[in-house]
């Protein structure tokens, strides 16, 4: 067996041993063959992790906000100089492109760098009192120590998306990547040391579901903020309830893609494309469905059938390659076995429909860019998130239809609109029932937004100047002299 990379935990400041013995072992989901070992952190490993970050918070959250941000600031260098080597560890762990891990560490720096430059703008209020002479002071503080459990898919951009406000804000962390892609966020942790942030601010504890458990579970533990499913949000929500903390949940999305008869067909569909593919369609903001207007439904469709078969699909440290594999054999099964169900109840395969063979694919866990016609809104692929390479188009008469149509979904995400109607644009604000829209975009959220959903697709929201206020408390004082 070849030589891999073998990772400790990574608490207060020092890399340390588990107190078991368990280990996981992490895998390039486009070559099958291991790259890493990291720790199955137990119970113990996570009070220890726990505990460090409420020893470091005092001192931490006294800290000016323009110290705290230098910190940050003096990290983000770091990241820069190690662009390369991490955008490489990206692609080997998750599988996605090389250009595609090089704009994930683009964005974690981003974030990082907003979270620097507004620490100083967390605000509170003066207000007149009641009484005479009395002036009502309305403070934001720091939370304590905070949970954050990342996802698999951008596990650089969801560590910048936690760290980076949690400690602008005054707060320490304790960090749960996910067990499929562990790897690029301890990489991380070095440069958080060599950053020289105080140890104990900053903790990464590697490890499965029963980690996370106990993280979320513990009684020091004051806010959680989580990226992941839908399904594992919900049992994150009932693991903080004893101890009533405040949870954050980013969760899963089936964004609608509305294409109507006056939009620049030729954006739309190099948008419709990018929004579905990127990162094998693994992405929560993804193009889930796609309703385009009668008028230019065929046009449309050759445009995209064009478009998805010129996608290279291969080894993804190629600089060409324009889509890899699914993160591992049980998410390849699930695309699959949507993409079956969707033939049978009526669908179509114009392109792709199943999973690629032969030399490197067979390795992998890799599928067809998929492109399904046919579609009806009562199949069972219109309504559950297919997290993959898989587009399927659906016909409307009007923007009516297709807003009524996009509105049905338990989940509320993202949207996108491709139109000029200035009348049809500002009803979107109103009628569009999702938490951010793309409107004649592709996908990709700015630093400065905020990142939210409704419904199943989670609680609170990230990025941005309402981001960053989720990482501090509200403190009233009655002042009277």
């Amino acid at each position: 067996m070849d030589q891999i990379d073998q990772y400790s935990l990574f608490i207060n400041g020092d890399w340390v041993p588990s107190s078991g013995a368990a280990r996981l072992t992490v895998r390039s989901p486009a070559t099958g063959k291991a790259i890493a070992s990291v720790v199955d952190a137990t119970e113990a490993d996570v009070d220890r992790a726990v505990a460090a970050a409420a020893a470091a918070f005092p001192a931490w959250s006294r800290r000016t906000a323009v110290e705290r941000a230098d910190f940050l600031l003096r990290l983000n260098v770091l990241i820069q100089r190690d662009h390369e080597r991490l955008a490489r560890l990206l692609t080997q762990e998750v599988g996605k492109p090389i250009r595609e891990a090089r704009g994930e560490i683009d964005f974690a720096i981003s974030l990082i760098r907003f979270a620097a430059e507004n620490a100083r703008r967390l605000e509170g209020d003066i207000v007149p009192g009641s009484r005479p002479g009395e002036k009502i002071l309305i403070e934001k503080l720091p939370h304590g120590v905070i949970a954050g459990i990342s996802a698999w898919n951008f596990p650089a951009g969801l560590l910048a998306r936690k760290v980076a406000p949690a400690l602008a804000a005054g707060n320490t962390i304790v960090l749960k990547p996910h067990e499929l892609t562990p790897v690029t966020s301890l990489e991380i942790a070095k440069l958080v040391a060599e950053a020289g942030i105080p140890a104990g601010v900053v903790n990464i504890v590697s490890g499965a579901i029963p980690t996370g458990q106990r993280l979320v579970a513990h009684p020091a533990v004051k806010l959680v903020t989580m990226t992941g499913s839908t399904a594992a949000g919900k049992k994150i929500m009932a693991a903080a309830a004893p101890t009533l903390k405040e949870v954050r949940l980013e969760l899963g999305g089936k964004a609608p893609f509305i294409v109507l008869a006056d939009a620049d067909l030729e954006a739309a569909a190099n948008a419709a494309v990018e929004a579905r593919f990127l990162n094998a369609g693994q992405v929560c903001t993804c193009n889930e469905r796609t309703y385009v207007h009668e008028a230019v439904y065929d046009r449309f469709l050759a445009l995209v059938s064009e478009k998805i078969g010129r996608i290279k699909v291969g080894d993804p440290s190629q600089e060409d390659t324009v889509m890899g594999p699914k993160i591992s054999a049980a998410e390849l099964d699930k695309v699959d076995a949507m993409v079956t169900k969707a033939v049978q109840q009526g669908a179509r395969v114009q392109t792709g429909g199943g999973r690629l063979k032969g030399g490197l694919y067979d390795q992998g866990h890799f599928y067809a860019p998929t492109l399904l016609t046919d579609v009806t809104h009562e199949m069972d692929i219109v309504h559950g998130e297919v997290f993959g390479p898989v587009m399927s188009v659906l016909k409307v008469r009007d923007f009516d239809e297709a807003l009524k149509l996009a509105n049905d979904s338990s989940y509320g995400l993202s949207a996108y609109l491709f139109t000029k109607d200035l009348g049809v644009l500002m009803r979107t604000s109103a009628e569009l029932n999702f938490g951010e829209i793309y409107v004649n975009r592709s996908l990709g959220e700015a630093p400065q937004g905020f990142h939210h959903g409704y419904g199943d697709s989670g609680l609170g929201g990230e990025d941005g100047k309402y981001g960053l206020e989720a990482y501090v408390r509200t403190k009233t004082i009655y002042l009277n002299a």
